[in-house]
Protein backbone atom coordinates (compact mmCIF):
# COMPACT_ATOMS: atom_id res chain seq x y z
CA UNK A 1 0.00 0.00 0.00
CA UNK A 2 0.95 3.38 -0.86
CA UNK A 3 2.61 5.62 1.95
CA UNK A 4 0.21 8.64 0.40
CA UNK A 5 -2.99 6.51 0.75
CA UNK A 6 -4.44 8.36 3.70
CA UNK A 7 -6.63 5.90 6.40
CA UNK A 8 -7.86 5.94 9.71
CA UNK A 9 -9.57 3.85 12.35
CA UNK A 10 -12.83 5.04 14.24
CA UNK A 11 -15.73 3.58 15.99
CA UNK A 12 -18.28 2.26 13.93
CA UNK A 13 -21.64 4.09 13.43
CA UNK A 14 -25.14 2.74 13.77
CA UNK A 15 -26.03 4.06 10.75
CA UNK A 16 -23.37 2.18 9.39
CA UNK A 17 -25.13 -1.58 9.59
CA UNK A 18 -26.01 -2.21 6.44
CA UNK A 19 -23.05 -0.96 4.87
CA UNK A 20 -20.79 -3.37 7.04
CA UNK A 21 -22.75 -5.87 6.35
CA UNK A 22 -22.41 -5.70 2.85
CA UNK A 23 -18.97 -5.69 3.32
CA UNK A 24 -18.81 -8.71 5.22
CA UNK A 25 -20.64 -10.80 2.70
CA UNK A 26 -18.19 -9.30 -0.04
CA UNK A 27 -15.54 -10.30 1.64
CA UNK A 28 -16.37 -13.49 2.86
CA UNK A 29 -17.00 -14.06 -1.01
CA UNK A 30 -13.60 -12.87 -2.12
CA UNK A 31 -12.78 -16.54 -1.37
CA UNK A 32 -14.43 -17.97 -3.92
CA UNK A 33 -17.50 -19.49 -2.24
CA UNK A 34 -20.59 -20.82 -4.20
CA UNK A 35 -23.91 -18.74 -3.77
CA UNK A 36 -25.29 -21.14 -1.89
CA UNK A 37 -22.74 -21.09 0.52
CA UNK A 38 -22.55 -17.31 0.56
CA UNK A 39 -26.78 -17.63 1.17
CA UNK A 40 -26.45 -19.99 4.23
CA UNK A 41 -23.79 -17.12 5.80
CA UNK A 42 -26.38 -14.28 4.78
CA UNK A 43 -27.66 -14.15 8.61
CA UNK A 44 -23.85 -14.88 10.50
CA UNK A 45 -22.61 -12.06 8.39
CA UNK A 46 -25.40 -9.65 9.17
CA UNK A 47 -24.28 -6.69 11.68
CA UNK A 48 -27.15 -4.69 13.52
CA UNK A 49 -27.48 -1.23 15.45
CA UNK A 50 -28.07 -3.33 18.81
CA UNK A 51 -24.69 -5.41 17.77
CA UNK A 52 -22.53 -1.93 17.75
CA UNK A 53 -23.80 -0.64 20.67
CA UNK A 54 -22.86 -3.90 22.71
CA UNK A 55 -19.80 -4.51 21.39
CA UNK A 56 -16.53 -2.31 20.71
CA UNK A 57 -16.79 -1.95 16.47
CA UNK A 58 -14.01 0.00 14.27
CA UNK A 59 -14.19 0.86 11.17
CA UNK A 60 -11.15 1.35 8.53
CA UNK A 61 -11.50 4.06 6.20
CA UNK A 62 -9.50 4.79 3.14
CA UNK A 63 -10.24 7.62 0.91
CA UNK A 64 -13.13 8.52 3.38
CA UNK A 65 -14.65 5.09 2.52
CA UNK A 66 -15.10 2.40 4.97
CA UNK A 67 -12.98 -0.30 3.75
CA UNK A 68 -12.86 -2.94 6.72
CA UNK A 69 -13.61 -3.38 9.80
CA UNK A 70 -13.58 -5.62 13.18
CA UNK A 71 -15.15 -6.01 16.25
CA UNK A 72 -14.61 -7.32 19.67
CA UNK A 73 -16.81 -9.47 21.90
CA UNK A 74 -16.18 -9.91 25.38
CA UNK A 75 -16.01 -14.23 26.52
CA UNK A 76 -14.67 -13.34 30.23
CA UNK A 77 -12.65 -10.94 32.02
CA UNK A 78 -9.52 -12.00 30.05
CA UNK A 79 -10.40 -13.14 26.79
CA UNK A 80 -11.95 -11.32 24.29
CA UNK A 81 -12.95 -12.91 20.57
CA UNK A 82 -12.09 -10.94 17.52
CA UNK A 83 -15.46 -11.18 15.23
CA UNK A 84 -16.23 -9.43 11.85
CA UNK A 85 -12.73 -8.59 10.37
CA UNK A 86 -13.40 -7.90 7.06
CA UNK A 87 -11.51 -5.92 4.00
CA UNK A 88 -13.48 -4.62 1.00
CA UNK A 89 -12.06 -6.86 -1.64
CA UNK A 90 -10.36 -4.59 -3.61
CA UNK A 91 -8.13 -3.49 -0.97
CA UNK A 92 -7.73 -7.60 0.53
CA UNK A 93 -3.69 -8.04 0.21
CA UNK A 94 -2.73 -3.94 0.71
CA UNK A 95 -2.34 -4.09 4.54
CA UNK A 96 -5.45 -2.95 5.85
CA UNK A 97 -6.50 -6.17 7.76
CA UNK A 98 -3.20 -6.00 9.33
CA UNK A 99 -3.80 -2.36 10.36
CA UNK A 100 -7.13 -3.59 11.66
CA UNK A 101 -5.34 -6.44 13.53
CA UNK A 102 -2.96 -4.82 15.36
CA UNK A 103 -5.46 -2.08 16.56
CA UNK A 104 -8.11 -4.81 17.51
CA UNK A 105 -4.99 -6.37 19.69
CA UNK A 106 -3.79 -2.60 20.72
CA UNK A 107 -7.66 -1.86 21.86
CA UNK A 108 -8.19 -5.75 23.34
CA UNK A 109 -5.24 -4.62 25.53
CA UNK A 110 -6.20 -1.10 26.70
CA UNK A 111 -9.53 -2.70 27.21
CA UNK A 112 -8.17 -5.08 29.81
CA UNK A 113 -7.94 -8.39 28.11
CA UNK A 114 -5.24 -10.53 28.23
CA UNK A 115 -6.45 -13.27 25.04
CA UNK A 116 -7.87 -12.86 21.78
CA UNK A 117 -9.49 -15.71 20.19
CA UNK A 118 -10.28 -15.89 16.58
CA UNK A 119 -12.56 -18.05 14.64
CA UNK A 120 -11.21 -17.69 11.17
CA UNK A 121 -11.89 -18.61 7.89
CA UNK A 122 -9.50 -21.31 6.42
CA UNK A 123 -8.37 -18.89 3.97
CA UNK A 124 -6.83 -16.47 6.61
CA UNK A 125 -5.29 -19.05 8.85
CA UNK A 126 -1.99 -17.67 7.26
CA UNK A 127 -2.99 -14.34 7.82
CA UNK A 128 -4.03 -15.01 11.33
CA UNK A 129 -0.96 -17.11 12.05
CA UNK A 130 1.65 -13.98 10.81
CA UNK A 131 -0.74 -11.93 13.54
CA UNK A 132 0.54 -14.27 16.16
CA UNK A 133 -2.03 -16.66 16.48
CA UNK A 134 -1.74 -20.10 17.61
CA UNK A 135 -4.24 -22.79 16.75
CA UNK A 136 -5.79 -24.02 19.25
CA UNK A 137 -8.30 -25.94 18.40
CA UNK A 138 -11.57 -26.05 15.52
CA UNK A 139 -15.34 -24.96 16.25
CA UNK A 140 -18.39 -26.24 14.28
CA UNK A 141 -19.32 -23.56 11.76
CA UNK A 142 -22.96 -21.93 12.40
CA UNK A 143 -23.86 -21.77 9.04
CA UNK A 144 -22.69 -24.45 7.18
CA UNK A 145 -23.11 -28.44 8.38
CA UNK A 146 -20.16 -30.87 9.05
CA UNK A 147 -17.34 -27.50 8.57
CA UNK A 148 -15.02 -27.28 11.14
CA UNK A 149 -13.05 -23.57 11.61
CA UNK A 150 -9.92 -22.78 12.93
CA UNK A 151 -9.71 -21.24 15.89
CA UNK A 152 -6.69 -18.92 16.74
CA UNK A 153 -5.33 -17.62 20.33
CA UNK A 154 -3.21 -14.30 20.19
CA UNK A 155 -1.50 -13.91 23.56
CA UNK A 156 -2.02 -10.10 24.50
CA UNK A 157 0.47 -10.08 27.37
CA UNK A 158 3.95 -9.80 25.96
CA UNK A 159 5.92 -11.37 28.77
CA UNK A 160 3.69 -14.60 29.04
CA UNK A 161 5.34 -16.71 26.80
CA UNK A 162 1.88 -19.75 26.78
CA UNK A 163 -0.99 -18.22 24.78
CA UNK A 164 -3.15 -21.07 26.47
CA UNK A 165 -2.27 -20.32 30.59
Amino acid sequence: MSNTQKWRIRQALPSEVEHLSGLAFRSKSYWGYSDRFMQACLEELTIDKCYIEKNPTFVIEAARNAVGFYSLERISAAEVELSFLFVEPDFIGKGYGRKLITHAQEEARHLGYSKMIIQGDPNAERFYRSAGGLLVGTRKSASIPNRELPIFCINLRESDENPLG
